[in-house]
């Protein structure tokens, strides 16, 4: 049996802290029998490791729209002894230097991925660096500008483990069989039947204007975003899909906003205590109210 995997960057958002009520909402607890598994808003992928871990499943779906995270889980997939030697010796570099060249070291780095990215490279080199930045930043953030540049400053980290090679040798046992795809969620569609657990994570809706991370990609996740992608969901449980989703809580802020109650109307909603793992401001991070939405 392969070694149990665990998500290898960290990610805005990312639901390592509240699997266990998630895992309440899997199929298999709610006793029904599935055998396909998609998660087209895939981040850091905490759910889609687990599922993986504790489920044989015939194919596998995984999505997003940010062109260098699919590239890096696609490196991770396919040339994992590459990506492990890129990363050890970025990792003994940077362990190895003092404070003022480390500052070099990352800036340079950062401005390769840069050059990368604007090539739309696809090599395990953008892998390596993803990872590299990815443990190395600030705050494990992924926040791009105006024109699409990777513009997050160093982190103080004083042996940050930018190379676990265990962990990443099983990702990629356990991504062997998954369909990996840069693009929208809606192409997950084509994967998806009345065999599938399909599990949505999208950007989530800001309780406010500084809340929104949804800068990571470089495009926006609005209102009418959010509407279509309940419409989408609608179809999938209509046609036998097992779906979950994750957002936020309006009623966190607002104890009168009932967006999500309205929209998802036809499905079950719970609402469980989170914790904000990343964000800039200390007085940003402490517990709030998640939404689980689940097809009924």
């Amino acid at each position: 049996m392969a070694a149990t995997a665990k998500p290898f960057v960290k990610w805005a958002g990312g639901k390592s802290r509240i699997l266990d009520d998630i895992r309440m909402k899997y199929p298999a607890a709610l006793g029904r029998t599935i055998t396909k598994y998609a998660e087209p808003f895939v981040g850091g992928g905490a759910v889609l490791f687990d599922v993986l871990n504790r489920y044989a499943l015939d194919a596998v779906y995984m999505s997003d729209i940010n062109r260098e995270l699919i590239t890096t889980y696609t490196a991770v997939r396919d040339n994992v002894d590459a990506l492990i030697s890129f990363l050890s010796a970025m990792q003994r570099d940077y362990w190895q230097s003092d404070a003022p060249a480390r500052k070099v070291y990352y800036y340079a780095k950062r401005e390769r991925f840069n050059e990368l990215k604007a090539a739309q490279s696809d090599g395990v080199e953008v892998a390596a660096l993803f990872i590299f930045l990815n443990h190395t930043c600030f705050n494990g953030l992924y926040r791009v500008n105006a024109k699409g540049g990777y513009n997050v400053p160093m982190g103080n980290y004083r042996t940050p483990a930018i190379c676990d090679a265990e962990n990443l040798q099983a990702v990629s046992a356990r991504l062997q069989r998954a369909q990996i795809v840069c693009g929208d969620y809606r192409q997950s569609r084509a994967f998806i039947d009345h065999r599938t657990f399909a599990y949505f994570d999208p950007p989530y809706r800001p309780l406010s204007q500084t809340s929104n991370f949804t800068a990571y990609a470089n495009s926006g996740f609005g209102d009418r975003e959010q509407i279509e992608l309940a419409h989408f969901i609608d179809e999938l449980s209509d046609m036998g899909a097992f779906v979950v989703a994750s957002n936020s809580d309006p009623k966190n802020t607002n104890a009168d906003d009932d967006f999500f109650d309205r929209l998802y109307h036809k499905h079950k909603i719970s609402r469980i205590s989170a914790s904000r793992t990343i964000n800039s401001a200390a007085g940003g991070r402490g517990k709030i109210n998640e939404l689980l939405i689940v097809s009924d």
